[in-house]
């Protein structure tokens, strides 16, 4: 056995071991003390039966990976506001624990570049990611069923979008969207659209549409669509002019508000209702409207109004005979009177009316009963 001395020089050295992993413990706690902060220090949050919702990001910005837990506690939803107005955030990855991105949540983020959107993501809110004009590209996983208005409105550098799934009840991007129906046009192909065709399925353009779409120089509406949402056409400064078919009975707040060379608004129906600031700060546009056509005024919205005379186009079909005569059917654009003229010969023409009608962008069968009694018959349709 070891002496005592020994034995106080045994103890000693345990003591001295013990000593000097405590005094390595406290200097790794400096350590970590001038580690930066950790993630969850970037946060503000809020804890709702076990799971947390971030309710605003504290950070510097840059390229930030989002905890997948907080306190042991899974981080479930990105709150409203949350990074709004992070002008410095330049990416973000988003935990596969989070099901639910907020309205708001990454609006005017415009130095945001590129986003990571887990398929543990079962909703997008309204004007998620509003005005983020540097994101390029984002996939939509097939968990999203719901995203909301105007969630990508104002994201000029986003081509397209990628969606695994169409299953969306409401959705609004820089890439040709639509509802589920199909029905309502939520976003155009963004901010490098020079011009564009709406499909025949839309019935609405939604609010923000073609927000901001600077490049826009054409656009072409479909009679099928009925009203044009809120500020549709927002600040589409290369907008020179635009038709409006007979089929739109409304159109919205600031819909055309903005479009500073807009030229000529032209109308082929009955004047539409009209929100507040619809045609604001087009200075240099005039509306047209169709004689016939009601509920026109010396001016409308603000603008001044003319007559518009409508180039007619007028098409001969049909043509057969019949036992009571020669026919055939016209079909003309405008709303002026049609005639069908008659001659015995084309040396030398006399031109006699047989038929004046007016088809209203209509058509209507012609029937010569006459022209058997006349060695030729030469027929020309004209409008009056």
């Amino acid at each position: 056995m070891p002496d005592k001395k020994e034995n106080l020089a045994i103890n000693g050295q345990k003591k001295s071991k013990v000593g000097s992993f405590r005094t390595v413990s406290i200097m790794g706690l400096l350590l970590w003390l001038m580690l930066p902060a950790p993630a969850q220090a970037q946060y503000n949050y809020t804890t709702n039966k076990g799971a947390i919702t971030i309710t605003q990001y504290t950070g510097n910005g840059g390229a930030v990976t989002m905890p997948g837990t907080i306190n042991g506690l899974p981080v479930t939803s990105i709150g409203d506001d949350a990074f709004s107005d992070c002008t410095n955030l330049t990416s973000v990855t988003i935990p596969n624990s989070v099901t639910t991105i907020g309205n708001r949540a990454f609006t005017w983020c415009y130095s945001l570049a590129s986003v990571t959107i887990p398929n543990s993501v079962t909703s997008i809110g309204s004007m998620a990611f509003f005005y983020c004009t540097r994101l390029a590209s984002i996939t939509i996983p097939n968990s999203v069923t719901s995203i909301g208005s105007s969630a990508f409105s104002a994201c000029d550098s986003l081509p397209a979008i990628t969606v695994d799934s169409m299953n969306l009840n409401y959705c609004s991007f820089d890439g040709v969207l639509f509802n589920k129906s199909q029905t309502t046009l939520i976003r155009s192909p963004g901010g490098k659209v020079g011009s564009f065709t709406i499909p025949n399925s839309v019935t609405n353009i939604g609010m923000w549409a073609f927000w901001g779409c600077t490049s826009l120089t054409s656009i072409n509406i479909p009679s099928s669509v009925t009203s044009i949402g809120g500020l549709a056409f927002w600040n589409c400064t290369s907008l020179t002019s635009v038709t409006i078919p007979n089929s739109v009975t409304s159109i919205g707040d600031g819909a055309f508000d903005g479009c500073t060379n807009l030229l000529g608004i032209y109308f082929k129906g009955n004047a539409p209702s009209l929100g507040y600031e619809v045609f604001g700060d087009d200075n240099l546009a005039t509306v047209y409207y169709l004689a016939g056509t009601k509920g026109w005024t010396a001016t409308f919205g603000g603008r001044p109004t003319v007559v518009w005379s409508l180039p007619i186009e007028i098409s001969v079909t049909h043509f057969a005979i019949q036992t009571n005569g020669f026919g055939f059917k016209v079909t003309s654009t405008g709303t002026q009177p049609v005639v069908v003229d008659a001659c015995a010969s084309l040396a030398n023409p006399i031109w006699i009316p047989l038929r004046t009608n007016t088809p209203s962008g209509g058509s209507f069968i012609f029937n010569d009963s006459q022209w058997t009694h006349y060695p030729g018959r030469f027929y020309r349709v004209r409008s009056q």
